[in-house]
């Protein structure tokens, strides 16, 4: 199970941190990954980190912006975000990747474990 935290309202220019919270699986094998969804809109790719944590890629709209980390002693990943933007408002789910030879994933179809999902709204 993924458990997603730390969403909430955020005037732009705010920051947040969002957490992901796994259990019931090795997960620390796996390349976690970082999604969003707005309303009226496809899922977005947000940012992946390998098992490790020594990889790590983002999506363009949040490249310098946001940092992806994980601690695997804790089973948890975290999403820090910084310089928030109002197009930033969306779900944001944490998920973890289906096969441990994907060093890092930025498709959903790479991944097969979502949480539910925390709401993160920027206001302008």
């Amino acid at each position: 199970q993924l458990q997603a935290s730390g969403g909430g309202l955020v005037q732009a220019g705010g920051s947040l941190r969002l957490s992901c919270a796994a259990s019931g699986r090795p997960f620390s094998m796996y390349a976690m990954g970082w999604f969003r969804q707005a309303p009226g809109k496809e899922r977005e790719f947000v940012a992946t980190i390998s098992w490790r944590g020594g990889q790590t890629y983002y999506g363009d709209s949040v490249k310098g912006r946001f940092t992806i980390s994980r601690d695997n002693a804790k089973n948890t990943v975290y999403l820090q975000m910084n310089s928030l933007k109002p197009e930033d408002t969306a779900v944001y789910y944490c998920a973890c990747a289906s096969r441990t030879s994907y060093t890092i994933a930025t498709m959903t179809e790479q991944y097969n474990y979502w949480g539910q999902g925390t709401l993160v709204t920027v206001s302008s």
